[in-house]
């Protein structure tokens, strides 16, 4: 039985209120732990390399997006999408892409993802230390399965797209087992 890493993300969550001093948007910083986000509910994560790169915001998001209710008919209770950047650039990136189901986890210092064991260099395309792409359904912090993509390794020349995909996931969470309570 493998658990979730234990950690704390840290998002940024803009609020509709004023400050103290009357300004709006006074927003914030969040600390939000592992045991918040998966202590008694069934999450599927993915986790991609980047915020706003090509595939990441073409493909892998925005379908995750599209079927995110195909994952609650299913018994899913929140879908997360990971990626080593800082809060404020997944925010952005959540919001430039229209965003507003998928929840979006920034892993800033790449904390979650080297517990993981999917932190990789990819210096070649001057990007620094991201994440692998992996997929895992997770039942109350246990990880019940988790998807890798080929070719794991620091400096890729390529960031497949194969075993990740929310498609692939959502065959596996339909073909796995009975439909979740």
């Amino acid at each position: 039985m493998r658990l979730v890493p234990s950690t704390t993300f840290t998002l940024w969550a803009p609020t509709d209120e004023a400050d103290a001093a009357g300004d709006a948007d006074p927003s914030q910083l969040v600390n939000v732990s592992t045991d918040e986000l998966f202590a008694g509910k069934r999450v599927v994560v993915f986790a991609l390399p980047t915020a706003f790169g090509p595939t990441c915001s073409t493909r892998h998001l925005p379908r995750y997006e599209e079927l995110y209710d195909e994952f609650k008919m299913l018994g899913v209770d929140e879908v997360y999408g990971l990626s080593v950047n800082d809060p404020f650039v997944m925010y952005e990136w959540g919001k430039a892409l229209g965003i507003d189901k998928v929840r979006l986890l920034p892993d800033g210092n790449g904390e979650f993802t080297r517990k993981m064991g999917m932190l990789v260099e990819k210096g070649n395309q001057s990007c620094g230390l991201r994440s692998w792409r992996y997929a895992m359904f997770v039942e109350d912090g246990v990880i019940t399965r988790i998807f890798v993509e080929d070719g794991f390794a620091d400096n890729a020349s390529i960031d497949p797209l194969e075993f990740t995909d929310a498609d692939s996931m959502l065959n596996f969470m339909q073909t796995w087992r009975e439909p979740l309570p």
